[in-house]
């Protein structure tokens, strides 16, 4: 199996695509990015210097994914997201001199696997989504989003649970919880979650 790269798209020549991967039209992917297997970059969406990508990764139009972001195989980012880099943006310096790119230091978002962002939403780096974790579309995430929580707003706050299937959860008390979709169970321990049967893991 190979990738699929669009006659449009701009990918460097040190950039590695994994097999099964698919580049559409007017993306761009910076210098020494990698994508695992089976990923797709939709229509001007952009990859930055050296970002990291899982397999299964789903990248849609014209989000933009800024250097040094990291994601786990299975991630979601919806249209028109955007993974910022710098915590204290300006485009000068205080002596009134244009910033170049030795005048700062980037900072990464972190996405955990099988997380999701939804459309026109905005990470403010340095932040960490957790696993299966959904961000509503709109929302600005400027604190890290623990596993399984659904977030909205802004800034974005925990609403609800989800599970793997990224519905809602139903409580059935004593801190457990069911999706039903799938029937899989989960339980909640001091604000966190995890599915039944899964260690909590240490802090």
């Amino acid at each position: 199996m190979t990738s699929r790269i669009a006659p449009s798209a701009d990918v460097d020549d040190s950039a590695q695509i994994g097999d099964g991967s698919s580049v559409w039209h007017l993306a761009q992917i910076r210098e020494n990015a990698v994508l695992g297997k089976n990923c797709i970059v939709g229509r001007g969406a952009y990859v930055g210097t050296g970002v990291r990508m899982g397999d299964n990764c789903k990248i849609q139009n014209y989000a933009l994914v800024y250097e040094p972001a990291s994601l786990e195989d299975g991630v979601f980012i919806g249209p028109a997201v955007v993974l910022t880099n710098d915590y204290f943006p300006r485009a000068v310096n205080p002596d009134g001199s244009p910033k170049s790119g030795h005048d700062w230091e980037p900072v990464g978002v972190t996405m955990k696997e099988g997380c999701s962002l939804g459309a026109r939403s905005v990470c403010v780096a340095p932040v960490t989504i957790g696993r299966w974790a959904t961000v509503a579309a709109g929302a600005v995430v400027t604190k890290d989003v623990p596993d399984f929580a659904l977030v909205a707003g802004v800034p974005a706050r925990r609403l609800k649970w989800v599970g793997k299937a990224g519905v809602p959860l139903l409580s059935v008390g004593d801190g457990e919880w069911k999706c039903p979709n799938t029937g899989e169970m989960y339980i909640e321990t001091d604000g966190r979650l995890r599915p039944a049967g899964e260690a909590m893991e240490e802090n």
